[in-house]
């Protein structure tokens, strides 16, 4: 650094020393500049209480619960689910019991023999005669029975003789419409 730029850095420092102190001793004190001010109040809103903060947000379509309250409320929800739950698992397992009860309706049936016979009725036979040999033939499962219906329908007396074709899969009472009339 050269002598002139000491210098004139020198001079800068003296001239901003003294513009400060001319300013620093021609102001009026702190005290005055206090008193011509005047004061500033701020007011700080208060916190809301427990009860408006409720009804304005009740205001606002929320529902405000304690926590017993929501417990309470989420336990009975919990009760409904688990019963309605175990309805539908009821109504499966009948449902399963069912499809399984049918198919096995369907397998019997598809699995069930059917037996035919030729029956042939002779003068002199009687309902008892007939039952025996529609035992013996598969046809019924006994003769005590079917003797019993054809007395119970009064039809004893009009056995009419001759060669019938009867299945398994006629009802008793078929059988009987067949032989008697």
């Amino acid at each position: 650094m050269t002598a002139n730029q000491m210098r004139s850095f020198a001079i800068g420092l003296l001239v901003a020393a003294s513009v400060c102190a001319v300013v620093y001793f021609s102001t009026p004190g702190q005290a005055s500049v206090a008193e011509k001010v005047e004061p500033i109040t701020i007011e700080v809103p208060r916190e809301p209480e427990e009860s408006e903060l409720k009804s304005m947000l009740a205001d606002k379509g929320y529902v405000i619960l304690t926590e017993s309250e929501l417990e309470a409320q989420l336990d009975e929800v919990e009760t409904k689910w688990t019963e309605q739950l175990k309805e539908i698992e009821k109504q499966q397992e009948k449902e399963q019991e069912e499809k399984e009860k049918e198919k096995e309706k369907q397998d019997d049936k598809e699995s069930e023999v059917v037996y035919r016979t030729m029956l042939s009725v002779v003068s002199g036979m009687t309902s008892i005669d007939v039952g025996d040999a529609l035992v013996r033939a598969n046809i019924i499962e006994s003769s005590r029975e079917f003797s019993d219906e054809v007395e119970k329908k009064g039809l004893a007396q009009n056995l009419r003789p001759g060669t019938y074709e009867i299945d398994s899969s006629m009802s008793m009472s078929e059988v009987i419409s067949i032989i008697f009339k």
